[in-house]
């Protein structure tokens, strides 16, 4: 029995130590910034980076019309926002502001047009930026690297 505990013991040694929660930081990391980064991409012509579609702003005018925003301010707002927040993730440069940020769109988006998709979607969303928000970007980011060279 005491080989079972010893070896649970190192076992959650590994896990909960600095290597294996930084894997996990750059999964959620990236599990939330593709969520936003497919998204932008709906949102702009294809073949530019900022030029967004008619069909964005289609779509702002009517099936987003909840969002308390003019249309002409939401439409680019959102898809600026789902393509920098990502890439900050992905970097892990500013993430808790950018979870933070993401956490904010994602409870307007739950509120203001699909209020019915808190427990097929929005929820596993809003975990995942908490965890980013309470735990920040790990070991394997630019967070932890600036970090580093400010203490040395």
């Amino acid at each position: 029995m005491s080989s079972v505990i010893s070896l649970y013991s190192r076992l959650t040694g590994i896990l909960s130590g600095r290597v294996f929660e930084g894997l996990a930081l750059l999964f959620t990391r990236v599990a939330l910034a593709g969520v936003f980064w497919r998204s932008y991409t709906t949102k702009v012509e294809e073949g530019t980076w900022f030029q967004l579609s008619d069909i964005t702003y289609f779509l702002f005018e009517s099936e987003y019309a909840g969002v308390p925003l003019p249309s002409n301010i939401a439409a680019p707002m959102a898809t600026y926002a789902e393509f920098f927040f990502p890439i900050l993730l992905v970097l892990g440069l500013a993430t808790r502001f950018a979870s933070l940020s993401l956490l904010i769109m994602t409870l307007v988006i739950q509120f203001f047009v699909y209020p019915d998709a808190w427990w097929s979607v929005h929820l596993v969303w809003v975990a995942m930026a908490l965890v980013l928000m309470s735990r920040g970007a790990g070991v394997f980011s630019l967070d932890a690297a600036i970090a580093a060279k400010v203490k040395s």
